[in-house]
């Protein structure tokens, strides 16, 4: 099983603010939203009271993908596909507007900290990174109600993070997904990552939180949460019913979204870091 979590890139662009319109510009108003999900095979961003939203531009091929197994090696592209984004949902005038972008739990923090940087120069008033796990349990509806497994099977990353309190007790990568299977190929590599890497989390759970998520039922969500043939031999194998999360190929940028509402309370000011409580 390949394993990465330094989050390295290549590069750093030199990202410059926009101009701060005048004040007779800015009109009184509810608070404009944005949430964004860069994945490896392409761009998910969701706007509340319009829903998913797509702009010209916004996926990409093999030959200029910036985002590589849940990393940004091309922070330049990004940049311009959330500018993009942020003029289709949040216009030029972006005061009392808000945006968040989700991350791999494991992407480390030089990921982050660009992340930061990328929605800074947006120049929306209040800005939010947070992890996918998090984003995908509260897309469920399940942030509450004791530990949770979080299963993320995307295009070319896999990761099991463990939800203790909605917090990040302990998670697992795998730089493998399902762009990695050839043509009419079985499912036997993610079912298997997915396998080992819950059974390294039980072998070091100390008080019990894994075995109570496994009785709960691990959370799928990604594109491999679609293919009946890996959420049935992953069920199977641990011998526990898994629950799928609704629509799982949005369930990330949809949550993104319902946290990033919950953030935009009167004490939400400034930007904020959402981060995992522990990593491994």
């Amino acid at each position: 099983m390949r394993s990465s979590r330094d989050g390295r890139r290549r590069g750093r662009p030199v990202l410059r603010r926009p101009e701060a319109p005048a004040r007779a510009a800015c009109r009184p108003g509810p608070v404009r939203a944005l949430a964004v999900d860069l994945g490896s095979s392409g761009a998910r961003a969701w706007v509340p009271g319009r829903g998913l939203v797509t702009v010209g531009g916004a996926g990409w091929d093999d030959a200029g993908r910036p985002v590589r197994r849940g990393r940004i090696v091309d922070p330049e592209s990004c940049a311009g596909l959330l500018g993009r984004l942020a003029d289709s949902a949040l216009g030029t005038h972006r005061q009392d507007s808000a945006v968040v972008l989700s991350h791999p739990v494991l992407a480390g923090e030089e990921h982050r900290a660009l992340a930061r940087e990328l929605l800074a120069a947006l120049g929306t008033s209040r800005a939010v990174v947070l992890n996918s796990a998090g984003a995908a349990a509260a897309c469920a509806g399940q942030l509450g109600g004791g530990p949770l497994l979080v299963v993320d099977m995307g295009a070319e990353l896999t990761e099991v993070a463990l939800l203790v309190g909605g917090a990040v007790a302990d998670a697992r990568q795998a730089d493998a997904g399902l762009s990695d299977l050839g043509p009419g190929a079985l499912p036997g590599e993610p079912v298997a990552n997915v396998l080992d890497m819950i059974t390294s989390m039980w072998r070091e759970d100390r008080h019990g939180a894994v075995r109570g998520a496994l009785r709960r039922g691990p959370l799928l969500t990604g594109g491999g949460a679609l293919r009946r043939d890996i959420t049935d031999r992953i069920a199977g194998r641990l011998g526990v019913p898994v629950r799928i999360a609704p629509d799982p190929s949005t369930a990330v940028v949809r949550g993104a979204a319902l946290i990033l509402g919950s953030a935009l309370g009167p004490a939400a000011g400034g930007a904020a870091s959402v981060r995992p409580a522990r990593q491994r």
